[in-house]
């Protein structure tokens, strides 16, 4: 444990679209993508009644490349990572932040949404689990990756 803190973040949901590729002046890989998890909340009636809460992800090197070659929207996933809030100026000199986990375990559970099918096991080991590298955070931070959703079969 790092001097008492930790920040570890765990989840298994569905990708919102298809992972968005681009690459650091240096040539380092960089994936980011929303990922859907759901729960249910009771309501004042005792209903029970779905919610969605939308995470932003982003990955980079090797695993980065995976991502952009394996992963699509609908897909179950795996992901480990620590969450980052970063900030910027945007156009009109506003001062924007934004909250993504920074991914550094990824494993693919299923095939696109509804398909229930567990992939892993067809692809090659070092593949379904991509090793964490190091980012330059200076690049990660230079672009906004404010995403919209589309809406989910799920």
């Amino acid at each position: 444990m790092a001097r008492g803190s930790v920040n570890k973040v765990i989840l298994i949901g569905r990708l919102g679209k298809n992972p968005e590729m681009r690459y650091t002046p240096s040539g380092l890989a960089v994936a980011t993508f929303s990922l859907a998890t759901n729960h249910s909340v009771k309501d004042q009636e005792g209903n029970f009644t779905e919610k969605t809460e939308w995470h932003n992800i982003v990955t980079y090197g090797k695993r980065a490349e995976f991502a952009g070659e394996y992963l699509d929207k609908g897909r179950q996933v795996y992901i480990e990572g620590r969450i980052q809030t970063r900030s910027w100026e945007d156009q009109n000199g506003q001062k924007r932040y934004m909250t993504e986990i920074v991914c550094n375990d990824l494993q693919m559970l299923s095939s696109r949404a509804g398909g229930g099918e567990d992939v892993s096991e067809n692809i090659p080991e070092e593949s379904s689990q991509v090793s964490s590298e190091k980012p330059d955070e200076n690049d990660a931070a230079s672009q906004d990756t404010n995403q919209q959703e589309d809406d989910l079969p799920f």
